[in-house]
């Protein structure tokens, strides 16, 4: 880490160890990295007698309700308490929140710990490094460098947090770094086939009816270089599926030989359709997506677009092609 990430680090260090109560929050449509990373540094700072609130921002889903902790994740209250420190984690801008982005405002001071480029620094606190892996890799050195014991309930939160923002350790944003981070994680000895049974070895047949329905289709452009499938409102009807079991599709389709982009659209409703796109060796899939204000890491993006599905399906196929031309 650099010598400002190295000062931030301790300055939320000063922070934690001098507030009573820390509350910590991430943000909508939760993954393995923002779970994984709220709930590790929850534990921590818990196991050192501070008062610690972690906030529900969005429906958690139920490929993560194995976390250790994941009962600790509340509704916000008023009658919580002063908010002495609002932790926030993986949320590249305030919006990001949901609603837990009101208490920005309420409290004494805010922390903001990610790895998206895109970060807004909208903290008082801005612990943002791109280079990192995960927002994972980033709470290990604060959890490292408080000194605070690395037990198995938080390394397995921070592996799983790891375990799935790098593709299981395929991206490229993996470095010797990340694999000396887990080296020590597991160390601590828990059970990782917990994290490879519970999000890789445990599909329903209501994902998987889904999962072949959707492939059905799978359409192919510029010589076979982009992939683009779909999940409909009517096939969630059909298979009884819902958004949720839409997860790894899209990184199903990426192993085609041929593709640089794969991309996954999602009905959310008729004119709001939620875009997923992965990218193998060269297109930035952040910069695609940012132009329809979305954003994420080169090789994996998200956004939205509110027009129907296929019209959204031309407008990213064309902005992908565009991408490939330059």
């Amino acid at each position: 880490m650099n010598r400002n990430l190295d000062e931030n680090i301790k300055n939320i260090i000063d922070s934690i160890k001098k507030s009573k109560n820390v509350f910590l929050a991430s943000h909508i449509n939760p993954d393995g990295d923002n779970l994984g990373s709220m709930l590790g540094l929850a534990i921590a700072i818990k196991n050192i007698g501070k008062n610690v609130f972690v906030l529900k921002s969005d429906i958690i889903p139920n490929d993560f309700t194995f976390l250790p902790g994941i009962d600790l994740i509340k509704e916000y209250d008023d009658n919580l308490g002063n908010i002495d420190l609002f932790i926030t984690l993986d949320c590249s801008d305030k919006e990001r929140l949901g609603d837990n982005k009101k208490l920005i405002e309420n409290s004494n001071r805010v922390a903001n710990i990610d790895h998206h480029l895109s970060n807004t620094n909208f903290g008082d606190i801005n612990i943002v490094d791109p280079a990192a892996s995960a927002t994972a890799e980033i709470v290990y050195y604060i959890i490292k460098d408080m000194e605070i014991e690395l037990t198995q309930d938080i390394a397995l939160n921070l592996y799983t947090a790891i375990n799935t923002d790098t593709g299981s350790f395929k991206y490229d944003n993996v470095t010797s770094k990340t694999h000396r981070i887990v080296a020590d994680l597991l160390d601590t000895g828990f059970d990782k086939n917990l994290v490879n049974i519970n999000l890789y070895e445990s599909m329903s047949f209501t994902r998987m009816k889904l999962f072949i329905k959707s492939l059905t289709t799978l359409e192919t452009f510029n010589n076979s270089k982009i992939a683009v499938i779909m999940v409909t409102q009517d096939m969630l009807k059909e298979t009884g599926a819902t958004l949720e079991d839409a997860e790894g599709i899209v990184s199903f389709i990426k192993k085609l030989s041929t593709v640089e982009g794969a991309c996954l659209l999602k009905e959310i409703e008729k004119n709001n359709i939620k875009i997923s796109l992965r990218t193998k060796k060269y297109l930035d899939a952040s910069e695609i997506c940012g132009k329809f204000d979305g954003g994420g890491h080169k090789r994996a993006a998200g956004c939205t677009i509110y027009k129907t599905i296929e019209e959204s399906k031309k407008m990213i196929v064309q902005s992908i092609y565009e991408a490939m031309q330059v």
